[in-house]
């Protein structure tokens, strides 16, 4: 089979017979590759170098753990993901490598194994969950790159437990904070813009007058790549008038510059803990919060996702299922109310105002007002 020779490789027999590979790169220093070219050690040390990581490219050991999850880092389906995601990704796996398993054959490890270690992480379910979809995009690599025939991860226990993820915001916590925060306060902007726009945070703080176009707002999502096109409502509209057209972005700190993703998390939590809010509430949570109020408004699931870039649809139908169910209850509730207004019961209190009493009450009630019964079926029935 031909193959490509990969880019700023060079490859040659010294003199004395023996194969030489050097990865050359304008601006670093000349690295050594294992040999032969397009072996799996070759592979695996090329994609650790071209993730800038060349001192740990030389001291993975072939075949090991290690040297696929670094492999992995190089791969397109890592490079792909956001700088962000990256970087949560590798604390995950750095930590992996760094334990005992790290020096371990990726080719050995089985289902077995994979249990072990989730088993290890009973304590903190969430975690292990996220571990093992981590585990198991390492596992896909290494199958595409030869280095084991199957995903072991794929026969392993799967991490069940109850979480809500981030906080959702209420009306009541928008009331609260917008009560607090008045219209013209940075921190006020900042949750409006959060709220009527659905987008994450990374997004939210790079959104300005540059991304405005015919009544909408059009930005490429920093997680996903997706385009999303945002029409500014009035609501919005009211509060982004009084922003300098020069702006970069909306959502500034002192000085007019822009708030970092990171930072900005603390800034939102901390301006909702002054108005008086509970905790954990999160500028993802106000993306919550508006995916809610689009579902409560009677958008379907691709409707909000044109909205909010999601890319899982599974996610967006919780929202509009807990819409449905607070529609279905309240319809049926006013049907209840309905059927109480279809029987006056004779010469007794509105029944609204006895709802509050107690069964035996309303026995009393019925037993001193007499047998109703008889005269309520001769109310209903058709006069001669």
């Amino acid at each position: 089979m031909r193959h490509r020779k990969p880019t700023y490789i060079n490859e040659y027999v010294d003199r004395h017979g023996r194969a030489r590979i050097y990865l050359r790169r304008p601006g670093h220093p000349q690295l050594a590759l294992p040999t032969p070219l397009y072996s799996q050690e070759f592979w695996t040390a090329y994609h650790a170098a071209m993730a800038n990581e060349p001192v740990k490219a030389n001291r993975l050991k072939p075949g090991s753990i290690a040297a696929a999850v670094h492999g992995y880092y190089g791969s397109i389906e890592f490079k792909s993901l956001a700088a962000t995601t990256q970087a949560v990704y590798r604390g995950v796996l750095d930590r992996f490598v760094a334990s005992k398993y790290g020096a371990g054959p990726i080719a050995g490890m089985q289902g077995k194994h994979v249990n072990a270690i989730i088993d290890e992480m009973a304590s903190t379910p969430a975690a292990a969950s996220n571990f093992r979809k981590r585990l198991s995009a390492v596992m896909d690599y290494a199958v595409s790159a030869g280095m084991r025939a199957d995903n072991p991860v794929a026969d392993a226990k799967r991490v069940r437990y109850e979480s809500d993820g981030h906080r959702t915001w209420t009306e009541e916590d928008i009331a609260a904070y917008r009560e607090h925060w008045k219209v013209g306060t940075p921190e006020r902007l900042a949750m409006e813009v959060l709220l009527h726009t659905g987008l994450r945070r990374s997004d939210a703080v790079r959104l300005g007058w540059r991304h405005a176009a015919s009544g909408a707002f059009v930005i490429t999502a920093q997680k996903t790549g997706a385009e999303l096109h945002i029409p500014i409502t009035a609501e919005l509209a009211r509060f982004l008038k009084s922003c300098p057209a020069d702006n970069k972005t909306f959502i500034v700190k002192s000085g007019d510059a822009a708030r970092s993703e990171k930072a900005f998390s603390a800034y939102i939590s901390e301006a909702a803990a002054n108005a008086g809010l509970p905790s954990r509430s999160s500028p993802h949570g106000l993306r919550k919060a508006a995916c809610r109020r689009l579902a409560e408004a009677g958008c379907t699931a691709p409707e909000i996702m044109s909205i909010t870039g999601h890319t899982d649809i599974r996610e967006v139908e919780r929202y509009c299922r807990e819409a449905s169910r607070k529609l279905l209850s309240a319809q049926a509730m006013a049907k209840l109310e309905g059927s109480f207004d279809v029987i006056k019961l004779p010469g007794l209190p509105n029944q609204s105002d006895e709802l509050g009493n107690s069964d035996d009450n309303i026995l009393k009630l019925l037993t001193k007002k007499g047998d109703w019964r008889s005269r309520q079926d001769s109310n209903l029935r058709p006069s001669a």
